[in-house]
């Protein structure tokens, strides 16, 4: 159970501790977390566990450390092979796309190793590269873009590295690479397809002529979506291609009048730049009119939870009631409001 109570007493002594500590904002869910280890204690939890437990919360505090003073910028991960190199063609690539993004202001994000993720370093810049590294017995330390202190943050267990290299992005850039890089792929993936993260761009990059991700389309084609595993259309979300300007193009297109979503209830708003026309809004229930529950797309004023936070109340604003099983179609919705004709222009 997550709220499950402790003793009075106890509890008393906690928000004590809290008093000491000048814990005061988001009380209750420190008071969780402290509440939960405490918890695994009396559980007798095994040694093992309570090591994993501890190591995750620690790394995911330095994670979070890493990042804050950066929360307002814009980030792309890049995903790559830590194999790939200096003269491949997909090193320059990597680099490549990097740059152009770094040169629009992104901060591109790796795992902080050689290969395509210190290509990708390269291309931003120490000042625009964030690293959030892995230790292995095997690899090479941080490359030299990411090694000052407040730009890379080292783990030790993948699912806690892995989660921060999706949190803070709002794009992602996947090159050629092996396991790894085909397990962050469909990580990523998997999470916007069920909802379970919000839709960002996924571009696949390839060196100039090259085939590496035609075969996973085929394989997607010819293989999950015939015998029904996946939906038709949700390798649709996915960017091909091995132009730089495209990738770079569609990592900041997607933001390109869509700015967030929030759910208020059952009730989904989406956050634009650019308020739609009536018409507009017309057309989009015509066209999206499946993915509802109930009811139509309509505007909407700030509701009272986003008030409450002052979450950005000066954007024009949608409201739907998504059907949670269209959840993973939501980009397409975004991607007709950034063709809207009134949206900002590029």
């Amino acid at each position: 159970m997550i709220d499950e109570p402790l003793p009075e007493a106890l509890s008393s002594e906690i928000n004590a501790v809290l008093d000491d500590a000048g814990v005061h904002a988001d009380r209750r869910l420190v008071m969780r977390m402290l509440r939960t280890a405490i918890l695994l204690g009396e559980d007798g939890a095994d040694r093992l566990d309570l090591k994993i437990a501890s190591a995750a919360l620690a790394e995911m505090r330095d994670a979070f450390r890493l990042f804050a003073p950066f929360r307002g910028v814009p980030k792309v991960t890049v995903f790559g092979s830590a194999r790939t190199r200096h003269d491949d063609p997909l090193y320059l690539t990597a680099r490549d796309v990097a740059a152009a993004l770094a040169g629009d202001g992104w901060m591109v994000v790796t795992g902080a190793g050689p290969g395509i993720m210190q290509a990708a370093s390269e291309g931003a810049g120490p000042a625009l590269s964030l690293g959030v590294s892995i230790r292995l017995p095997f690899e090479e330390k941080p490359n030299g873009f990411v090694t000052g202190q407040d730009h890379v943050v080292a783990m030790k267990y993948f699912f806690t590295r892995k989660l921060m290299l999706i949190k803070e992005s709002l794009g992602f850039i996947c090159l050629p690479g092996g396991f790894g890089t085909l397990d962050e792929m469909f990580e990523l993936l998997t999470l916007q397809q069920t909802g379970k993260a919000e839709p960002s761009p996924i571009v696949l990059l390839d060196e100039p002529g090259g085939t590496f991700w035609q075969g996973l389309r085929s394989f997607i084609d010819d293989h999950l979506a015939p015998t029904g595993v996946i939906s038709e259309g949700d390798f649709d979300r996915v960017v091909i291609t091995d132009s730089v300007e495209a990738a770079r193009a569609e990592i900041t297109g997607f933001w390109h009048n869509y700015d967030s979503l929030r759910w208020v209830g059952d009730a989904l708003v989406l956050r634009l730049k650019a308020a739609p026309t009536d018409a507009e809004i017309e057309t989009l229930n015509e066209r999206f009119a499946s993915m509802l529950s109930t009811g139509r797309i309509e505007r909407t004023a700030p509701r009272q939870p986003e008030v409450a936070d002052d979450d950005k109340l000066d954007l024009p604003r949608l409201i739907l009631h998504l059907d949670q099983r269209q959840v993973g179609n939501l980009f397409r919705l975004i991607g007709a409001i950034n063709a809207l004709p009134s949206a900002p222009a590029r």
